[in-house]
């Protein structure tokens, strides 16, 4: 009798490969088939040799795989009986397009299990000293993509809501359009003495922080020539960052 295959979700992390957990590496170690995203070289070390290695690697509007068709060689993989990991950066529930891959596998019959990642958003600002809550500075945080022009009419994010928001607002994808993040969180109410860190190539050894105040942060970025991979953290935990305090992969 065939044996059923099965795809496993796997959060990669943030970068380093100290920051995969136990069960992922465990996984990926069985893997037959393994379909990657961009990951940090350290990370794409630990890709099973015995593997079929698919690179699903995306970069702005640049995509070696559209999503439909990462999905369809998921599904036809595990049907061959496959053991198939998926494995993505950061959490695959966080921007990941994780969701949607759990639908269509669900749809096809297919067994799938969810294995959680160290999720950027949180542990790229930890590793530089900046947490997301602070007793005394905030005690909430909203996680966002700005992969959307805050300009445009039709964007689903409500940035007026956002402006007044008292809590640390961390933007992942946001590099491209902080200049117009920036200017509508201002235009909408937010001090634009607000303080923000953008932490480019988070735990990598190329790692690199640019702060500044909200009103100029936009300016600031250009001049620094700052470029994605990026985690933009906005709020008064910016504050508690020291460049000594600076960690990347070791």
């Amino acid at each position: 009798m065939k044996r059923k295959g099965k795809v496993y979700l796997v959060g990669a992390g943030p970068g380093s490969p100290d920051l995969l957990t136990v069960k992922a590496r465990r996984i990926l170690g069985k893997a037959e088939v393994v379909l990657y995203d961009q990951l940090a070289g350290g990370v794409r070390d630990l890709l099973p040799a015995g593997a079929e290695l698919i690179d699903c690697g995306k970069s702005g509007s640049k995509h070696t795989l559209e999503q439909d068709e990462i999905e369809r060689t998921m599904v036809e993989k595990a049907l061959e009986g496959k053991r198939v990991v998926r494995l993505k950066g950061g959490d695959p529930f966080l921007f990941g397009r994780g969701g949607e891959e759990l639908e269509a596998l669900r749809a096809a019959g297919v067994p799938v299990e969810l294995v959680p990642g160290v999720p950027s958003a949180i542990a790229v600002p930890g590793c530089v000293g900046i947490p997301v809550t602070h007793r005394s500075y905030a005690s909430e945080v909203v996680i966002l993509t700005g992969h959307e022009d805050p300009a445009k009419e039709e964007s689903t994010l409500d940035w007026r809501l956002l402006a007044r928001f008292r809590g640390t607002i961390v933007i992942l994808m946001g590099v491209k359009n902080l200049p117009s993040i920036a200017s509508c969180l201002v235009a909408g109410g937010k001090d634009p003495d607000t303080p923000v860190a953008i932490i480019e190539r988070g735990l990598d050894p190329g790692q690199r922080v640019t702060t500044g105040p909200l009103g100029r942060i936009g300016e600031i970025g250009r001049e620094a020539g700052v470029r994605p991979p990026a985690v933009i953290v906005i709020g008064d935990v910016v504050g508690l960052y020291r460049e000594e305090d600076l960690c990347g992969a070791k």
